[in-house]
């Protein structure tokens, strides 16, 4: 006797379930400019590197007499991989069986590949296409009865932003917990023209009252890549597979280790470049503007920057970068954005870097040129103020190491971003840098407005005053005090913190740190 039927047996089923929802349902997903979920898989991975956990599971029916008649396949499939070399766990709906929804879904699928994500500390990237595992109505038939919703399994969810990378990719029309699923990630794209992401498809929108709306009205990449539930927007998937991979080169595997140094051999930038451009970047005039990221470019590793979420909190810069290899969180104010006033968005955005920091031990950077939260009627009713203290919370409690550069602003609360509290840290300044409680030019009239009110010629001595404040501002004053450490030539920036990033870049303790990163 042989165990050569059941083989065959197990090969035919392997190949109806390469099959997913038939040739015609492919045809439809590529009509749509979308890959399969197969196709997707390849495209992520390195090639030739997955292994398919539960392929032959899914929806059979079967002869009087035993025999197999026909198979659907579950509409998820996952396994491990192989990213860049480093293990993984890979998971995609198959938007041609059902539409990704529960009527052909195997939750148990679903469960395990968060569960051995979690247990095996391996990052899991997740390609979100449809309902992601959300019940419909025509469940409530199969089933033959109604059911309260429960979150089941969605601490294993939760627990792993702790543990180790997630990523999660929208990649078709995302609604209910298919959308929650890509919102608990440490970071999420979205392709532009054949992804929405939804709380409800345009049906139940105009069944509960809200009239009819098209899902680009409901979900485009526009409106969530502003509003922050999703960080960035691509124009093709081949570009969000490309932004995972690059994502999780600047991470660690997970939590107990170290973020990965390139090797000597990709590492092309003299770490003692300087740039003799830099000595005249800052106009002297304190109205003007310069480009931010330009600055930011010139200073890390040449073409290592990495922003996240340009699309919102856009008076904040947030992104990774290398410093003579080394990965790195890195934030600074654009100047040309409220002239880079803190605003709610902003702070939002920067409270989710500096989890991310902490939470895979990034040693964190701040080029400052902060003028103070941005004020006025909008800030009070957005409320700023809670969102900065929560950055300011979250920059406190930052476990990783911490540098400033200040650029040229310093100012109110929110200036005080140059200094991690209960830490001992390296900061410098550039000869431009200018700070205070808040800018002399907004408080020289309310300061001295008795002085002025006796005055003969108001604008006269009003110029005194501001000469005679002038005289006294210069950085040079601060640092004779030790009120800041180092001014620095802005020509040198580059080597002083390639040094430092050598300095601290193993000094970061591993392992889980006291609160969980919140999404």
């Amino acid at each position: 006797m042989s165990w050569r039927p059941e083989i065959d047996e197990l090969k035919r089923r392997r190949e109806l379930a390469r099959e997913m929802g038939g040739p015609d349902k492919v045809e439809r997903q590529h009509h749509f400019g979308k890959l399969t979920v197969r196709e997707r898989i390849d495209a992520m991975i390195d090639a030739g590197s997955f292994h398919e956990i539960g392929e032959i599971a899914g929806r059979a029916e079967y002869t009087e007499d035993g025999e197999l008649k026909s198979f659907k396949p579950s509409n998820f499939v996952f396994g491990t991989a192989e990213i860049d070399g480093r293990p993984a766990i890979v998971s995609g709906d198959d938007f041609t069986v059902r539409g990704g929804s529960a009527d052909a879904s195997i939750p148990a699928k679903r469960t395990r590949s968060e569960g051995l994500a979690l247990e095996m500390k391996l990052p899991h990237v997740r390609l979100v296409d449809g309902m992601g595992g959300g019940g419909s109505v025509k469940t409530i038939e199969m089933a033959g009865r109604t059911y309260i919703p429960e979150l089941r399994s969605w601490e294993v969810v939760v627990r792993h932003l702790a543990v180790a990378p997630s990523v999660s990719l929208a990649l078709g029309s995302v609604a209910g917990i298919g959308a929650a699923r890509v919102c608990t990630a440490h970071y999420s794209v979205i392709v532009r023209d054949t992804a929405q992401m939804m709380i409800a498809g345009p049906a139940l929108v105009e069944w509960a009252g809200g009239g009819v709306v098209p899902k680009e009205e409901l979900g485009h990449a526009r409106i969530h890549t502003a509003n922050g539930a999703i960080d960035d927007a691509v124009d093709s998937e081949a570009e969000a597979f490309a932004r995972a991979r690059r994502f999780l080169s600047y991470l660690p595997t997970n939590v107990d280790q170290l973020p990965p140094r390139l090797p000597e051999s990709e590492r092309d930038d003299d770490p003692q470049r300087r740039d003799p451009d830099l000595v005249d970047f800052v106009p002297r005039d304190p109205k003007r503007t310069y480009r931010m990221r330009e600055l930011l470019g010139r200073i890390v590793d040449r073409d290592s920057f990495f922003e996240i979420g340009r699309d919102w909190g856009k008076s904040i810069i947030t992104g990774l970068a290398r410093l003579d290899g080394w990965p790195i969180a890195i934030f600074a104010e654009d100047v040309n954005v409220y002239g880079g006033g803190w605003d709610a968005d902003s702070c939002r955005k920067l409270s989710r870097l500096i989890d991310l920091a902490s939470t895979f031990h990034l040693p964190l950077l701040h080029l400052e040129d902060c003028p103070g939260f941005l004020i006025g009627r909008e800030s009070e009713h957005t409320a700023t103020i809670r969102f900065g203290s929560q950055v300011l919370a979250a920059l406190g409690q930052c476990t990783t190491p911490f540098c400033c550069v200040v650029i040229r602003k310093a100012f109110g609360v929110a200036g005080g971003a140059n200094h991690k509290p209960g830490s001992h840290h390296f900061r410098y300044a550039w000869p431009s840098g200018d700070w205070g409680s808040l800018p002399i030019e907004g408080g020289i009239e309310v300061a001295y407005k008795a002085e002025l009110a006796e005055a003969e010629d108001y604008d006269a001595h009003l110029d005194r005053i501001r000469e005679r404040l002038n005289r006294v501002r210069s950085p040079f004053r601060s640092a004779e005090y030790f009120e800041i450490e180092e001014i620095i030539d802005p020509r040198d920036t580059r080597p002083i913190l390639c040094r430092w990033a050598n300095l601290v870049a193993e000094s970061v303790p591993v392992g889980r740190q006291a609160f969980t990163y919140r999404p």
